[in-house]
């Protein structure tokens, strides 16, 4: 069963002129566009696409993976507003609808927007700027000191509202705050307490640790930028560690000793690497 705006993987079908077919099953067949089809995709090769409607109300797929799929919430740019709605940029060939009756107040072309995407009464995907009704109140699944993701909504007196996996709304207070961040981010966070209201507060740094200096947190930004890993480490080339961090080997090995002596990342022969 094809599931309209998330990836899918189906199978190559028919070849045309214009791309090729994907087998859709009860939906049919599902035109991947030439320009989108990978090099020397072959009959019965397995793809794995995004499916979502063209301007026409069609199924038609895509290799390219959007900002964010149905289901999901993301920061939009509008690109155009009528007398519909509004049209954000979500990274897809047809931009993304935002009635009017889903604003909080009416938009205007450039400005940004925190919406949920989700699939309409008239099973077209859209997105909606009142997100609350789409934020799950009972958070019995997450514990203090659990690696979340966050998405970052908006910039408060309080702090940063943020949208954590998807499912909760919590808070991140200025004063947990030691980088810069700005709305529209997505990056890993930790639940710091679960309020008996049901509010949640967050932080970017496990609760616990302390925080840490400039050049650590430029460690760590490398390691959660870089799949956790960085080949760097006490023993290695000082060019290499200056070109990479800009500082010497000396002050590196005072910052990645920090680091693990709070327990945020280890080191073995192949460098040092993140601590989840």
């Amino acid at each position: 069963m094809i599931e309209l705006g998330q990836l899918n993987r189906l199978k190559v079908i028919r070849e045309v002129d214009f791309g090729v077919y994907l087998d859709g099953g009860d939906a049919g067949g599902i035109l991947l566009p030439k320009k989108e089809v990978p090099e020397n995709t072959r009959l019965g090769d397995s793809l794995q696409v995004f499916v979502y409607l063209d301007s026409d109300d069609y199924m038609v797929a895509s290799t390219r993976k959007p900002r964010a799929m149905v289901g999901q919430f993301a920061r939009l740019r509008v690109t155009d507003v009528n007398k519909v709605g509004a049209f954000l940029d979500w990274g897809m060939p047809k931009e993304l609808f935002l009635p009017f009756a889903e604003q909080l107040r009416p938009l205007t072309v450039g400005e940004w927007c925190t919406v949920f995407i989700y699939i309409d009464n008239s099973e077209r995907i859209a997105a909606s700027a009142k997100t609350d009704r789409f934020i799950e109140k009972n958070p019995t699944d997450l514990k203090v000191g659990q690696l979340v993701e966050l998405l970052i909504a908006r910039r408060t007196d309080l702090g940063y509202p943020v949208i954590i996996d998807h499912r909760y709304e919590g808070l991140l207070h200025h004063q947990d705050l030691f980088r810069e961040i700005k709305p529209g981010q997505r990056m890993s966070g930790f639940i710091k307490q679960l309020l008996p209201d049901g509010k949640i507060d967050v932080m970017l740094d496990k609760p616990g640790y302390a925080r840490v200096d400039p050049l650590a947190q430029k460690v760590l930004d490398y390691l959660e930028a870089n799949n956790g890993h960085c080949a760097l480490g006490d023993k290695s080339d000082p060019d290499a560690i200056r070109e990479t961090f800009g500082v010497s080997k000396k002050a590196y090995k005072m910052a990645i000793g920090s680091l693990m002596k709070a327990g945020r990342i280890k080191q073995d022969p192949e460098g040092i690497h993140l601590i989840a």
